[in-house]
């Protein structure tokens, strides 16, 4: 990748490729989870993580001397009695941060400002005051891996991690004129409970939710919330070439919806997508190579538009390494030639009728020329032919009609066997469990009769130890009672020896 030259970087670019800009200058230290936005050709960058720990500096890249400075936050003296003690922005991670008016406003995340409920940081773009925002209503709980999606003067915020990891997938809304939360209440099948996703708005009538992950598993859906209807659906078009991934970064520009970066936590996401919003058609922009910086987890994306073109803006990330390179990739102006990754069966389906129609309508309409010609010769021949050529195309349509009828009875024999199979293993699976309940009763009443046992062999234990009392006793008595014996026999023996020796003595 060469270097261009600061002036005129933006004229040398070529198009859907990713280039890294010369920065003039000192850095701000590479991080991922922060939060950017683009105001008047500068990049904003606000908190993010590093080596475990949250950040809390606002820094500014400027695309007109390519120089990083950073803004010195002032608190809000407003709101805070000791300013000089306090800092002006918590440090933060996994928050998001949108322009309102003349403001930042940072949402949600991780942060010191310890909190049960979802705060809202202001960050005044022209005094550099800093400082936390009083909001109302239904206040979502705190979380961190939320999407948030400003939609005219509302802030829609979806799913994301609670600080207890409990996954969420509620759907709230800020009014941004009253700083007011209320609770989206939603119908159909929502999303699974998920953070790290992203999420878009279209013609201002429809939430899209891409990608995310739950603890255990990535996500590669790809769900549509009506904001007039408030269902949820999840349109058929997804498949093995879009991967599962969380932590990637999109932006939306116009009817094309970006997206880079993101991994599994095992391998980054190396292809840069673009989702046709109006068609629901993923295409591939470009790739890079998988140590890239841009394959990374927790990198952020954004659009600014520089001599009348917008450009995409990339910063940050972590893919084993921490980045704080800026890359800036220039989108070819939309056409039909990208490669289709892949499509609905649906639309495919719609789009072979709508060629075979043309087709037909246009064979029609050559023959009801030629037709048109002849009929001046003779009428009654034109009229057999126009005849035979509606009958001919009614064939045709009919044979088109079958052949995709055929194609769906195939596919619903198909997914008739599978079912036939996942019933006859459920069924396997019913028997071989009730043969367990089986085992698990005998097992129990096996235990419970030992249990009796236990308790029956207890009470012998201790009336043997009763036993062995009064046995006992009956052994100190009989000492006892030996003792005495011994006692009265003593002098009895005595007197007798006395006589004996008289006797003997008296002999002698």
């Amino acid at each position: 990748m060469g270097m261009v030259e600061n002036n005129n970087w933006q004229s040398v670019l070529d198009y859907d490729q990713w280039v890294a800009l010369p920065v003039s200058g000192p850095r701000p230290s590479a991080r991922y989870k922060h939060a950017a936005v683009v105001v008047d050709e500068k990049l904003y960058i606000a908190g993010g993580s590093r080596n475990g720990r949250y950040l809390s500096d606002v820094q500014v890249f400027d695309f007109g001397n390519l120089k990083w400075s950073n803004i010195k936050l002032k608190p809000n003296v407003d709101k805070l009695e000791d300013s000089e003690s306090q800092e002006a922005l918590s440090p933060i991670s996994g928050h998001n941060m949108i322009k309102w008016g003349n403001k930042l406003l940072l949402l949600g995340g991780l942060s010191k400002n310890f909190s049960d409920e979802v705060i809202v940081w202001f960050i005044d773009l022209d005094t550099h005051i800093c400082g936390i925002m009083e909001t109302s209503g239904k206040v979502p709980v705190a979380r961190s891996g939320q999407s948030t999606t400003l939609v005219g003067s509302r802030v829609i915020m979806f799913g994301g991690e609670d600080r207890s990891r409990r996954l969420l997938n509620d759907v709230y809304v800020l009014d941004l004129e009253t700083m007011t939360w209320d609770v989206l209440e939603t119908t159909q099948t929502s999303p699974a409970p998920r953070f790290d996703h992203t999420a878009a708005i279209h013609a201002e009538h429809y939430l899209l939710i891409f990608g995310g992950c739950s603890h255990a598993i990535f996500f590669n859906d790809l769900h549509v919330l009506d904001l007039q209807s408030m269902e949820w659906s999840q349109p058929q078009i997804l498949g093995d070439m879009v991967t599962p991934r969380a932590g990637h970064a999109g932006i939306t520009i116009n009817e094309n919806w970006y997206l880079v970066g993101g991994g599994d936590n095992r391998n980054g996401c190396p292809e840069t997508l673009v989702l046709d919003m109006s068609k629901l058609v993923w295409s591939l922009l470009t790739s890079v190579k998988q140590r890239d910086p841009l394959a990374s987890e927790g990198v952020s994306l954004c659009s600014v538009l520089i001599d009348g073109q917008n450009h995409l803006v990339a910063f940050g990330g972590y893919n084993g390494k921490y980045s704080n390179e800026v890359f800036v990739l220039r989108p070819k102006p939309t056409d039909f030639s990208r490669p289709k990754i892949l499509q609905s069966p649906a639309a495919a389906a719609a789009a072979a009728s709508v060629t075979a129609a043309y087709a037909l309508s246009k064979n029609e309409k050559l023959d009801f020329i030629g037709a048109e010609s002849n009929s001046k010769r003779n009428e009654n021949n034109n009229f057999r032919k126009d005849l035979k050529i509606e009958i001919e195309a009614a064939k045709a349509e009919k044979h088109l009609l079958e052949l995709s009828l055929a194609e769906v009875r195939a596919e619903n024999s198909k997914l008739g066997g599978a079912i036939e199979d996942i019933n006859s293993n459920h069924g396997e699976l019913v028997k071989e469990l009730h043969s367990v309940q089986g085992q698990l009763v005998s097992e129990r009443s096996r235990c419970f009769k030992l249990e009796a046992q236990i308790n029956e062999l207890q009470k012998i234990l201790e009336s043997m130890q009763s036993i062995e009392e009064e046995v006992q006793k009956l052994r100190n008595q009989k000492s006892a009672f030996e003792r005495d014996i011994e006692h009265t026999s003593a002098p009895q023996r005595q007197g007798s020896g006395g006589v004996w020796k008289w006797i003997a003595g008296s002999e002698a």
